[in-house]
């Protein structure tokens, strides 16, 4: 998978050389590259912002800088694009769910593009829309609003990352995880039996798989009840 992402900070993604996706990344199964968006603005102060039409709060990124950064990512204007899903990071785009994580973990090429203050200009993602083999994305986080797309991207990437072949050194264990299944997590625990007067649940002492694996579905659904009803079925 290659993954790009354009952004005014793109310092801001140097944890993704660490842990399991710097591992992809040393081992060729991911491959990233990071754009500054300052570097397609050609005014002595780098400007990517000015005021918006119609008035009001804020600055809104200007078209120009997006524009020359997607010619250089995706293919200048007329080029054949490889298949390639852009997102833009959006409080009024589409939820971001671990069904969406799964999606774009099998996609070729994923380009993100982190807007800020009040957004980007509603024509780059307009015309991105226009691009050969280009399809587009905007995906919320979650309700409530960032400073910026960054951390959204991050978290986006860390979710897609994990899921790419050969990522996670154990497949079986991403098959077990909250929403996997449409329920959260069951409770896990580790040595020792006993800590500071808490137990571990008998039956994970039992060796009885079945009984084990009963536990765990029970526990599933009883913590899916009791923290996120709204994902059991009416």
């Amino acid at each position: 998978m290659r993954i790009d992402i354009i952004s005014i900070f793109p310092e801001f993604f140097g944890v993704l050389d660490i842990s399991l996706l710097g591992k992809a990344r040393e081992r060729g199964l991911i491959e990233l590259g990071v754009h500054d968006l300052r570097d397609f603005a050609h005014d002595r102060h780098r400007t990517v912002d000015d005021t918006p039409y119609g008035g009001g709060a804020g600055m809104v990124m200007k078209p120009e800088p997006w524009g020359e950064a997607f010619d250089e990512v995706l293919g200048g204007p007329g080029a054949g694009a490889e298949s390639s899903v852009v997102v833009f990071p959006s409080p009024a785009g589409e939820r971001f769910t671990q069904a969406t994580a799964r999606e774009l973990a099998l996609e070729p090429h994923l380009v993100f593009g982190c807007g800020r203050y009040e957004g980007i200009d509603q024509r780059v993602i307009e015309h991105t829309k226009t691009r050969p083999g280009v399809r587009v994305r905007e995906i919320s986080l979650g309700d409530y609003v960032l400073n910026g797309g960054e951390v959204a991207v991050m978290a986006m990437i860390e979710a897609i990352g994990r899921l790419v072949p050969g990522v996670v050194g154990n497949p079986a264990s991403l098959t077990e995880e909250s929403h996997e299944d449409g329920l959260l997590e069951y409770p896990s625990y580790t040595k020792p039996a006993s800590w500071r007067e808490l137990q571990v649940p008998p039956v994970l002492l039992s060796g009885n798989h079945g009984a084990i694996a009963a536990w765990r579905h029970d526990q599933q659904v009883e913590r899916t009840r009791r923290v996120r009803p709204d994902l059991l079925p009416d």
